[in-house]
């Protein structure tokens, strides 16, 4: 039986995006993806919000925060309760979701930073340009193809700019190239969903009669929040009383809020164009909410996981099983909440090739697959793992001090260190939560997974650690 905790039931999902079940009628959906036939082919839209937790929306249960929005792409749509990113913190993620390759495969063990920093991590400056992407391989087969916002794939001196990575038009943030405009207005992250949307329908307004493939990647609710007090308004309730000051609650939720009014924008101009038949939207974010113990959250950092252990930077499900929303009209199922599919990050260029049609090249060897299928409203079973490294701290409360290694594969998820200790296994489905460690009582699964999981990290490039990473100790009292 599965918990309520890790999953939305059909009734509850749509009281939370106010239609009866009764109202709802499901589309009959292909049981196969697209041919690639010209005139036939799918558009593509990948919103990616930056730090949003699993809880952080309406249609995954949160009743604070105000996001009808991406609530009605839901109810119109296909909510995954089993979706997950590649890695834990920004670049990672993203370096996943172009290329369908666990990050650590191109040497991506955390986000890019100076190229000091970088080499101190055993990382490159960038993503290399050489390698096969969604977009490059999009382009090839003939759609134009676009990049708005956050980029965070290398810049800094020498950078490939993101059209190197076969992007036709760009405007980005943390990148090399055209950079987003605005940024000294002191609530430009307040203001820059709104001019990302707008870059975003410029470009699907001019290329509407072509085939093509648009990431448009949100700044919030990333760290540092600043938003202007026309958007914390519907949020008063949350001021503290008796001081001058904003409350956590009104300036992370009036960030969430404005990034939802403007995708909302996006899909209605989508919408009155005439391509929701023909145009695949679909949205996630990268990784877990921060952690106030961040010093540019600790006024805001309290994004919501929803019943999961774990944040930014924990290989815990908070972590990294974040929303994902589908909507493709008259091919997704329409209010439907899917909670038995397990889908990651790296099956986004392999599920999007398939339905574009798009032949993968020798040697790509994706770790994800397609899972076109599932997206069409069908049941998927995964052939592959799921795989995660992390090899630095974890901030925040004890409780989301992840080992370094995780694996989920079927029901079960592993997590270890690499030296074999803090050996952890969880039935996923009935322990979402990961607080009943049951590897005592299933060492024939521990052992195989383990196996598994240890194989794959000894094919990492190798690298430092830090000195607590996979470390859950705490500085117990002692006698001196």
């Amino acid at each position: 039986m599965e918990s309520d905790l890790s999953l939305l039931s059909r009734r509850q999902f749509l009281a939370a995006v106010g239609t009866s079940a009764a109202a709802v009628t499901l589309p009959a959906c292909s049981s196969t993806a697209y041919s690639g036939v010209a005139g036939s082919r799918p558009n593509f839209v990948f919103i990616f919000a930056d730090d949003l937790g699993w809880g952080d929306l309406g249609c995954y249960g949160n009743r604070q925060i105000k996001t009808p929005n991406l609530d009605e792409l839901a109810r119109k749509g296909t909510l995954f309760t089993q979706f997950y990113v590649n890695g834990s913190v920004c670049s990672p993620s993203r370096t996943s979701i172009m290329t369908g390759h666990f990050p650590a495969r191109h040497r991506v063990h955390g986000h890019f930073a100076t190229h000091k920093q970088n080499k101190a991590r055993a990382m490159p400056d960038w993503l290399d340009p050489k390698a096969h992407t969604v977009t490059s391989l999009l382009r090839n087969a003939g759609y134009v193809t676009g990049h708005f916002g956050k980029w965070h794939l290398g810049s800094g001196d020498g950078a490939p700019t993101p059209g190197d990575y076969g992007i036709d038009e760009h405007a980005t943030r943390t990148s090399s190239g055209p950079q987003l405009t605005g940024t000294d207005d002191p609530y430009f992250r307040a203001k820059s969903t709104a001019r990302i949307v707008d870059k975003t329908i410029q470009f699907i307004e001019k290329n509407r009669d072509k085939p093509f493939y648009v990431n448009a990647w949100t700044l919030v609710p990333h760290a540092t929040l600043h938003p202007t007090d026309e958007q914390m308004k519907p949020y008063r309730q949350y001021a503290p009383r008796g001081v001058p000051y904003k409350g956590a609650k009104q300036i992370y939720y009036a960030s969430v809020s404005d990034m939802d009014r403007q995708i909302g924008r996006l899909v209605k101009r989508i919408d009155e164009l005439g391509l929701a038949d023909n145009t695949v939207i679909a949205f996630s974010s990268d990784n877990g909410p921060e952690d106030f113990d961040i010093r540019n959250a600790v006024h805001s950092g309290i994004g919501d996981a929803g019943p999961f252990r774990g944040r930014k930077r924990s290989i815990y499900e908070g972590g990294v099983r974040m929303p994902f929303i589908v909507r493709w009209s008259g091919h997704t199922p329409a209010g439907k909440v899917d909670d038995k599919n397990i889908v990651a990050g790296v099956d986004w260029l392999p599920t999007v090739c398939s339905l574009a049609g798009v032949k993968l090249p020798a040697g790509l060897n994706p770790d994800g697959e397609d899972m076109s299928q599932a997206i069409l409203g069908k049941p998927q079973a995964r052939s592959k793992p799921l795989m995660w490294e992390w090899r630095f701290r974890v901030f925040g409360d004890m409780a989301h001090k992840c080992p370094m290694l995780a694996i989920r594969d079927g029901k079960w998820k592993l997590l270890m260190n690499p030296d074999h200790s803090r050996v952890e296994l969880y039935d996923i489905p009935k322990d979402p939560t990961e607080l009943d460690n049951i590897a005592d009582q299933n060492p024939g699964i521990v052992k195989e997974l383990s196996e598994r999981l240890l194989k794959w990290h000894k094919t990492l490039p190798p690298g430092p650690r830090d000195a607590t990473a996979g470390s859950n100790d705490y500085p117990w009292p002692r006698n001196k």
